[in-house]
């Protein structure tokens, strides 16, 4: 496969999944704020736009694995950084949505990312199938629609079709492509995401101090609200809130199992017959991680939360690179040589 093609796939997966993901945390963190009158909008949206990685005026010079970092995005540029220029002045809830939901600017944008997700399969045609590229392409053409359903029908609605959509896309996938090295990018880069937007979630928990009400949001932004009742027999505490988000091993957005099917795709695209270790850096990375989590008990996890869930952002930025390194493109300046010249 052509490492271009590799890339748009990846990052197809990946831009998908974060749209999805995006639009599910603010669907839910509005419907809170709106819910609970005790709720400080100012802090609890500033909260959340730190966890997804923009840069807040007082906290400009903190490292972010998100704002500090450009992208490549499989169509032969560099993404703009997440975060962007520190945000100053009173954030609202309008300002989120318009930051986090609407920037078609932003590639960590719900319009950003699945404008580059089109872009990327443009780029790709002739290896995704015509459904998907039929559903990403009418997805793109929709958002103009879809940004006046915010003004007329509530931000909610809006959410609410970009879930439906990815989930069709999510579908198509599933049931139209071959599984061979173009499905394994795929869903390596979805599973890098996911790891990466659980994460990010799970750190919302403990900026919010841990009350049962953050785990509540915490669980439904994760679509994992009924899975987990059902699991733990209706039962909500803080430590088997955290085993089912960071351990579960059936439930697919869980971090131990996104982490398991990013190594195995990375185990199928790189057949290794050696004796000893693994064949490249990105397995080594991502089995570091898994098996970090697999052999920690709940009580360990709550007890050291906050080191593990940075541990976790730093893994995806690294697998990030290993990918790159290993399957992508790599280009170089040209660098003109004055004595070459005739």
């Amino acid at each position: 496969m052509l490492s271009r093609i590799a890339e748009s796939l990846y990052w197809i997966g990946r831009y998908v999944e974060r749209a999805e993901d995006t639009a599910r945390i603010l669907d839910v963190h509005l419907h809170r704020m709106l819910a609970d009158p005790w709720v400080d909008e100012q802090t609890a949206c500033r909260s959340l736009l730190g966890v997804m990685g923009f840069a807040l005026a007082e906290a400009a010079g903190a490292s972010d694995p998100r704002s500090g970092a450009t992208r490549t995005d499989g169509t032969g540029g560099q993404g703009a950084p997440a975060g962007g220029a520190p945000i100053e002045g009173p954030v609202s809830a309008a300002r989120v949505v318009g930051l986090l939901g609407l920037d078609e600017h932003n590639p960590s944008s719900v319009v950003g990312a699945l404008a580059a997700a089109r872009e990327n399969a443009r780029g790709a045609r002739e290896t995704v199938s015509s459904e998907m590229w039929e559903t990403l392409n009418a997805t793109w053409h929709g958002l103009p629609d879809a940004r006046r359903r915010v003004e007329q029908q509530g931000v909610h609605a809006f959410f609410r079709w970009v879930r439906e959509r990815c989930s069709v896309l999510a579908g198509l996938t599933d049931a139209t492509m071959s599984r061979d090295e173009g499905w394994l990018f795929l869903v390596l880069g979805r599973s890098v995401e996911r790891v990466d937007m659980t994460a990010r979630l799970l750190s919302t928990h403990v900026r919010a101090g841990g009350s049962i009400p953050s785990w509540l949001t915490l669980l439904r932004s994760c679509g994992a609200w009924e899975t987990y009742l059902r699991t733990y027999r209706g039962s909500l505490d803080d430590r088997h809130a955290a085993e089912f988000l960071l351990l579960d091993r059936l439930f697919p957005r869980s971090v131990f199992a996104a982490l398991s099917s990013a190594e195995s795709c990375l185990a199928e695209l790189e057949p290794d017959h050696s004796r000893a270790g693994v064949a490249t850096d990105a397995q080594r990375i991502v089995g570091r991680s898994r098996t970090n989590l697999e052999f920690r008990g709940a009580d360990e996890l709550m007890a050291d939360l906050g080191s593990v869930l940075a541990g976790l952002e730093r893994t995806c930025s690294q697998v990030n690179d290993a990918v790159s390194r290993r399957y992508f493109r790599q280009t170089s300046a040209v660098l003109w040589v004055p004595e070459a010249v005739a």
